[in-house]
């Protein structure tokens, strides 16, 4: 490396500053500590320093970043020891994370990400005496927990909580979450709840199973709590009797997301919020049955924002269902967007689908830009946009989805990773794409990082759109769910020139 950087060596701090920067943190101190000291003082800068994140994110899960040994070696043996004083945050993965803790005494930590972490690594780690008596109970205030998905367990989640606010008793930051888009690892307790609570717990973003769960962390064990971000897997009643009418004066920011359709708007998500009148930003996703009206701007106003006085933010992604009886006065995307007119938090885009092979009307709000991980039910009516921060995707309409709409679909979310496409109609337009690509003018709808791809519940015209490599562009190791027989009509008993290359990338078939 000496002999690497001597031309590095000829430049000015200021410029070796921005190409640094450029690089991974880890990577900077692993090429450069210890080359001369001018780059030590270089890369000794808090902006390298401060935060040292081991892991990293592949295909829905977390890895180690570096695979040799040998370099995780040296940063125990020497970097780590080195720059122990200037190190505030460690983001560390189950199986290097005991060797790092263990590489120095770090004074100043006072942030802990343990990602991919298991229950008996978490129980291990928890209770060596020597970490749990110096930086877990003295210094860590915030802590981030990224449980296995792989060990989808609920008791796995359960176990590692109760451990949480015994051992980090400074605790202000709490994340406790998987990372899979799956949501295997939730929190769920059984009757009686455990009694943990915190005194210094400010922020805690959990996932949770039921809403009992949510009802529990709200009834008074976070007294300090200020904000709240809560994703349900289901929104049901509780089975038993739970504090629900204490006021949370102190809570000022509050996140809530159901991820399965619910009928209990009015019963449960209405009164929890009301218990909240010192809100200051609100964020509510779910999908609702209604019976004779759609969620629009006029029920939002009156049944949400007349009882939130100090409001200052508002997002939300509302679909309400309603099953139609009679076509007639049934309303238009005009009529719904027309209740927002004034609305002053942000933009709304509104978007109405009636399906009358089910008999059933959906109407979709939300507040633009989007700052939720998954987009739902998109139809041909999608108006839209840019959406950056979505990972999940589903598709559904009566009407066929043709080339186009998938162009839009993979512009509009480049960042997503799961897709799932249901639509029994044949595309309309398929011969003109024919005679379009043998002219080699058909674009190509890119997904650059697609992992995770549903095609059961779908035409073979759309197996057909992902699998000809001149309609679609995806990655290796694809995740291709559908049906053998679909995808054996597609692929011409798998002989077909244009559909091998995807094809080759899905390393895994779940064909039924």
């Amino acid at each position: 490396m000496k002999y690497s950087c001597v031309e590095l060596n000829n430049l000015p701090d200021e410029i070796l500053l921005i190409i640094f920067k450029k690089l991974d943190n880890l990577e900077v101190l692993y090429s450069f500590q210890g080359v001369n000291e001018r780059f030590n003082k270089i890369i000794h800068d808090p902006i390298f320093t401060s935060r040292l994140s081991f892991p990293q994110l592949s295909f829905n899960k977390y890895i180690k970043k570096f695979s040799s040994d040998m370099i995780l070696n040296r940063f125990c043996s020497q970097i780590l020891p080195t720059i122990r004083t200037k190190i505030k945050w460690l983001d560390l993965e189950s199986e290097s994370m005991r060797n790092i803790l263990d590489a120095a005494d770090y004074p100043n930590l006072y942030a802990l990400g343990l990602y991919n972490i298991e229950e008996e690594t978490a129980k291990c780690l928890f209770t060596d005496e020597r970490l749990s008596a110096s930086i877990f109970k003295k210094q860590i205030a915030t802590l981030v927990i990224s449980i296995d998905p792989d060990k989808n367990e609920r008791s796995t989640m359960n176990n590692i909580c109760n451990h949480v606010f015994t051992v980090f008793i400074n605790l202000t930051h709490l994340t406790f979450y998987d990372a899979a888009h799956q949501n295997n690892a939730r929190l769920s307790f059984d009757v009686p709840f455990p009694t943990f609570s915190s005194s210094s717990l400010l922020v805690l973003k959990i996932k949770v199973q039921t809403f009992d769960v949510c009802l529990y962390i709200l009834d008074g064990r976070f007294g300090q709590l200020h904000t709240l971000d809560i994703e349900l897997a289901n929104l049901f009643p509780p089975l038993k009797e739970i504090e629900n009418q204490r006021k949370l004066p102190n809570l000022k920011d509050f996140v809530l997301c159901c991820m399965s359709q619910t009928s209990n708007y009015d019963k449960l998500i209405l009164p929890l919020i009301y218990r909240m009148a010192n809100l200051e930003e609100l964020g509510l996703s779910f999908t609702t049955t209604v019976k004779e009206t759609f969620i629009d701007g006029n029920n939002l106003k009156q049944h949400i924002l007349n009882h939130m006085s100090q409001l200052k933010q508002f997002t939300f992604d509302i679909r309400s269902v309603m099953c139609i009886n009679n076509e007639m006065n049934l309303p238009s995307k005009e009529d719904i967007q027309q209740t927002f007119t004034d609305l002053q938090y942000t933009k709304i885009i509104s978007c109405v689908d009636y399906f009358l092979d089910h008999q059933q009307g959906l109407c979709h709000i939300y507040s633009y830009p989007f700052w939720m991980r998954r987009f739902e039910y998109i139809t041909n009516n999608f108006a839209g946009g840019l959406y950056p921060y979505v990972r999940v995707v589903s598709l559904y309409d009566e009407h066929p989805f043709e080339h186009e709409f998938f162009i839009r679909i993979s512009q509009s979310f480049p960042c997503m990773e799961k897709l799932t496409i249901n639509n029994r109609y044949g595309q309309n337009q398929k011969e003109s794409y024919k005679l379009m690509n043998d002219k080699s003018n058909l674009s190509i709808a890119k997904y650059y990082n697609l992992i995770d791809l549903h095609i059961d519940r779908a035409h073979d015209d759309y197996i057909d759109e992902f699998l000809c490599n001149t309609k679609t562009y995806f990655r290796n190791n694809i995740l291709l769910d559908t049906h053998y027989e679909a995808l054996r009509r597609a692929t011409h008993d798998f002989a077909r020139d244009d559909t091998r290359i995807n094809f080759t990338k899905s390393d895994y078939y779940y064909v039924t």
